[in-house]
């Protein structure tokens, strides 16, 4: 058995080359789109991921935050009325406890009292006149507290401002 040499590409038409340079161009160029986005899905889905794990216990923050007005309401209550000693100390201390672990999984009360209003975690139910001690614009009372989960708002909160003299 004798092997026979391979034809030469030499002889071979111009075009036909300049054709398959040409090809092989384009399947290079498609392959390198195909690389860069098979690291954008990689990219997106480590995102998705770190999202999902910083944030997946948002909905549960977000049915225990009712609880804690609940506790802190009643906690006042007590205190402004004749409360049992023991029971207003039951329940402040499970109202520290709650806040506390929400406080460890990223989530913590927005201050708003005495700040400037900020529309992105306010909410204002109402302007009131400014007096001297309050400037405008400046949240007065806070009506029900808002809370955030790292830089997400879960609840904004619903507040009173200040007005200024227009």
């Amino acid at each position: 058995m004798t092997e026979e040499p391979p034809e030469e590409l030499s002889e071979e038409d111009p075009e036909v080359e300049t054709d398959l340079e040409t090809k092989l161009e384009e399947l290079e160029k498609e392959l390198q789109y195909a690389r860069a986005e098979t690291a954008n899905a990689r990219q997106r889905a480590a995102k998705d991921r770190s999202e999902a794990i910083r944030y997946g216990g948002a909905p549960l923050a977000r049915r225990l935050i009712p609880a804690v007005d609940v506790l802190s309401k009643a906690l006042d209550a007590a205190e402004e009325g004749d409360g049992n000693a023991s029971v207003i100390e039951g329940v402040r201390l499970t109202l520290e406890g709650i806040k506390a672990s929400l406080e460890a999984e990223g989530i913590v009360q927005i201050e708003a009292l005495g700040e400037s209003f900020d529309p992105t975690c306010m909410e204002a139910i109402a302007t009131v006149p400014s007096s001297e001690d309050a400037n405008p614009g400046t949240v007065i009372e806070v009506i029900e507290q808002g809370f955030k989960m790292h830089e997400r708002v879960l609840r904004a909160s619903r507040v009173i401002v200040a007005e200024g003299d227009s």
